[in-house]
């Protein structure tokens, strides 16, 4: 399996009044081809950095990148043709409906108007493509965006904060879309503060924290890798009952949604089942307290995914000043 990124020690810094920031710091990273791959972070992690590097939208201070086989920023007008990417926050022309805006990006491409009304169609956004794009909600802007980003059939897909804006139910909406894209053969590379969205969508992930990629792999693996807490799950049909019996066991116990969390390892789950069959509560479920993908990320962090001020933004004004030189 090709890669389609790869980051060998990006180092990234950007000179300030009080001195020098560092946004990437060493960065190591490779996203195989196909699938989703989540890409986490605190805010200030240097996740939105490390995506301008690799669209050429940065110069790296030192480091070595290849976006679809491509070294960056030698390639980058190659690769980036075969690239849809959504960066901060989407670039668009308010007094302009939603389909001219998308018109006219094609245009440049020389992409016909059936592909625009197809990508309005795809984003949910077919009925509204006549508004004014400042009629748009944050999350209908956020739609037009990835719209916009799939308009050249791209084999990679790079967004920054899709679900920006968005509602629940939008939400849904672009993780299915997502995996449909994925499913047919694409590569989608996006960076998400929403971890329960990640956990469920992506097939890989890796986590960034003050520049550094602190863990990757499979979800399961990085889950699986901060291992369990010392406690079992368990389910009865009479919850009270069963904290109570299992407190006179001496096992330390507390309700949790809607089942009983012991403090035992998992290796001593039948002292559990054995101290409630005993008092005729039966088990319905039983498992292991397993850590979820947001535990992990705060483990490895320290911060939960928006603590943090994200200096990225800030960055972009003298990243300017460094392409167009």
């Amino acid at each position: 399996m090709a890669n389609v990124i790869e980051v060998d020690g990006l180092h990234k810094s950007y000179r300030r009044r009080r001195g020098t920031t560092v946004a990437v710091d060493g960065l190591e990273l490779t996203v195989p081809e196909g699938g989703v791959y989540g890409f986490l972070g605190p805010n200030g992690s240097g996740k939105t950095t490390t995506i301008r590097c690799l669209l050429g939208l940065a110069r790296p201070t030192r480091g070595e990148l290849r976006l679809l086989g491509e070294a960056i920023p030698g390639g980058s007008r190659g690769a980036v043709r075969r690239t849809g990417a959504i960066v901060e926050t989407p670039a668009l022309f308010p007094t302009m409906t939603g389909r001219e805006n998308l018109r006219l990006l094609a245009s440049v491409d020389g992409i016909g108007h059936r592909r625009v009304d197809e990508m309005l169609d795809v984003v949910g956004l077919g009925d509204r493509g006549s508004d004014l794009v400042k009629r748009y909600s944050l999350g209908m802007r956020q739609r037009l965006a990835l719209a916009a980003a799939l308009l050249k059939d791209p084999e990679l897909l790079i967004l920054d904060e899709p679900a920006n804006g968005l509602d629940p139910a939008g939400m849904r909406e672009v993780r299915h879309l997502l995996r449909r894209l994925a499913d047919e053969g694409r590569t989608v590379f996006v960076s998400s503060h929403i971890l329960a969205e990640i956990e469920s969508t992506c097939d890989r992930v890796a986590i960034l924290a003050h520049g550094r990629c602190v863990s990757h792999g499979t979800v399961d693996e990085v889950v699986a890798r901060a291992g369990h807490r010392s406690a079992v799950v368990v389910t009865v049909a009479d919850l009270a009952a069963g904290e109570r019996v299992l407190r006179e066991a001496r096992f330390g116990v507390e309700r949790v949604a809607g089942a009983l969390r012991v403090d035992v390892p998992p290796e001593s789950a039948g002292d559990v089942t054995r101290a409630l069959a005993g008092a005729d509560q039966w088990v319905t479920e039983l498992r292991p307290d397993r850590f979820s993908l947001e535990d992990v990320f705060l483990e490895l962090t320290g911060e939960a995914p928006g603590d943090a001020q994200d200096d990225d933004v800030d960055a972009s004004l003298i990243d300017v000043a460094e392409v167009v030189a």
